[in-house]
């Protein structure tokens, strides 16, 4: 006579057999099947719910954007950027000062150096949301009407250029470099110059450029005083190398001249 365990039944009435194939479920029980349909519904929910904050908006601390008041060249500006735009597109695509180019972008040819409170700064590098408050110059920035800074004159004097490209950087770390001292003979000037990259090859024009504009030579020397004195105007103090940055800097592509044989400063605008 089958016993009592042989012949018990579930309560849908399937065997208990049948009922543990087919996955069916005890009143008030999950069976398999439910439990691990369940759980894949639960883990979806969770990863939604997760990502949820993420696709919010920009509230508190998870703000994307910011406000920035600064000058350039002496002009104030406002504007709300993303947090992540660096100084050289804030000039470019926001301000549309284009003379400072871009090159690397990646803080290794010296194209987009420009002066922030009076110190020589890659601007591919620079966060713009961190410059609140200060004085930026460019290229734009160092000619005095049709008068050219010294250290532009000497770029024409000695030929220091060929394409363009990177003459804006090279100007502008030069400035610097003459403000920080470090002129004292040309292996120095080239040192503290070798961050900037002349992919044409001027390099000897330009030491001798930063050599005669910073009074030791050329031929047409420049009184010292009278450089740092042109760089104040619209930067702030005499250039000096900020910390993690000694003051190396580099390159980029030429600006078009519409007009053949007429002459025009070194580093002009341009795309």
């Amino acid at each position: 006579m089958p016993s009592d365990s042989d012949s018990s039944e579930h309560p849908t009435g399937m065997s208990e057999e049948d009922a543990r194939s087919s996955g069916a479920a005890r009143p008030g029980g999950w069976s398999r099947r439910t439990f691990i349909a369940a759980s894949g519904t639960a883990a979806a929910g969770a990863t939604l719910l997760l990502q949820e904050p993420a696709a919010a908006g920009p509230s508190g601390s998870g703000a994307t954007t910011g406000r920035v008041t600064l000058a350039v060249n002496g002009v104030r500006h406002t504007v709300t950027v993303d947090n992540r735009t660096s100084l050289l597109d804030l000039l470019r695509e926001h301000l549309d000062l284009t003379g400072t180019k871009k090159g690397c972008d990646a803080g290794a040819c010296g194209a987009c150096t420009v002066l922030v409170d009076g110190a020589r700064v890659n601007g591919c590098l620079t966060l713009a949301v961190r410059l609140d408050g200060a004085e930026v110059t460019t290229i734009e920035g160092l000619a005095r009407g049709e008068r050219l800074h010294p250290l532009q004159q000497a770029f024409l004097d000695h030929d220091a250029f060929q394409c363009g490209y990177c003459n804006p950087g090279q100007i502008m770390s030069g400035v610097g470099c003459i403000g920080e001292g470090h002129t004292e003979s040309p292996d120095e000037i080239r040192e503290w110059m070798s961050g900037n990259i002349c992919r044409c090859g001027c390099y000897a024009g330009i030491v001798k450029a930063v050599e005669q504009a910073a009074g030791q030579g050329g031929g047409r020397g420049v009184d010292r005083g009278a450089v740092r004195g042109a760089a104040r105007d619209g930067v702030q103090g005499p250039a000096r190398a900020t910390a993690g940055n000694d003051g190396r800097r580099g390159a980029q592509a030429p600006a078009q001249n519409d007009e053949p044989g007429a002459a025009r400063a070194p580093g002009g605008q341009g795309r």
